[in-house]
């Protein structure tokens, strides 16, 4: 079973309180469900939040809150639990539960995401550009949801990147904290090599802008001529005409 159940069942079943007898008899799951059952809206929600929460990193643990006992449910036979445009089960957000039969009514209940797994947190502090070290991190048992997703839990994924910020001791170690570094920067003298059918020339030029390796670049020959090439390791150039 999902570890996501393990925590659902005693918010599960407050929010049943605050669901009408009409709506809590008799409700068929909605399309992902096996429809040849029916099931009360706990445990239509609960195999909603199973799926959404398939793929999410370490071990979940969802809270939900309860609906406001002034919404009307009427005569609704079945509710269809949705995620609000732009949400996603992560930390603190929405969960949206509509009437697919029977009714008109959406209403939103408040839900409380918490994700725990491994990840690489820095061991001491360290300044923008820094490029890690194995040294540099350590892997801890951590809340993954006090940040945004994103959060390494393998050396092998930081490869040649550097740091786009200053990290403080502790600090998570995120994809986005983490950029290619420039092969080239504005200015730098640079080999250019031309290449064409059966021909390869080289010369010298300038950079124009920074570029990591394999983007594009333009450069200033000798002759002060700016061609387009990409950037590559070890300050190249490579112009195909």
């Amino acid at each position: 079973m999902n570890p996501i159940l393990q925590k659902c069942t005693v918010a599960l079943a407050a929010l049943l309180l605050a669901v009408p007898a009409a709506l809590a008899q008799v409700v068929r799951t909605s399309a992902p469900v096996a429809p040849s059952r029916t099931a009360t809206p706990a445990e239509a929600l609960k195999l909603y939040l199973e799926r959404e929460a398939t793929g999410l990193p370490g071990r979940v643990e969802v809270t939900l809150g309860t609906l406001d006992p002034r919404i009307s449910f009427g005569e609704c036979q079945r509710i269809e639990p949705f995620m609000p445009v732009g949400a996603r089960l992560w930390g603190r957000g929405y969960v949206g539960v509509r009437c697919a039969e029977g009714g008109t009514f959406t209403a939103f209940l408040p839900v409380t995401v918490k994700v725990t797994g491994p990840a690489l947190v820095v061991t001491r502090p360290l300044p923008a550009g820094s490029a890690l070290t194995p040294a540099d991190v350590r892997l801890e048992e951590m809340e993954l949801t006090r940040e945004p997703p994103g959060a390494l839990a393998d050396f092998a994924l930081v490869g040649a990147r550097v740091l786009t910020r200053p990290l403080s001791p502790g600090q998570m170690l995120r994809a986005d904290f983490l950029r290619v570094p420039p092969a080239v920067l504005a200015g730098d003298t640079v080999k250019v090599l031309l290449t064409g059918t059966g021909f390869n020339v080289a010369t010298e030029g300038r950079a124009m802008s920074a570029a990591a390796e394999g983007q594009s670049v333009r450069v200033q020959t000798a002759l002060g001529k700016t061609l387009t090439g990409v950037a590559r390791a070890g300050k190249v150039v490579q112009v195909g005409l």
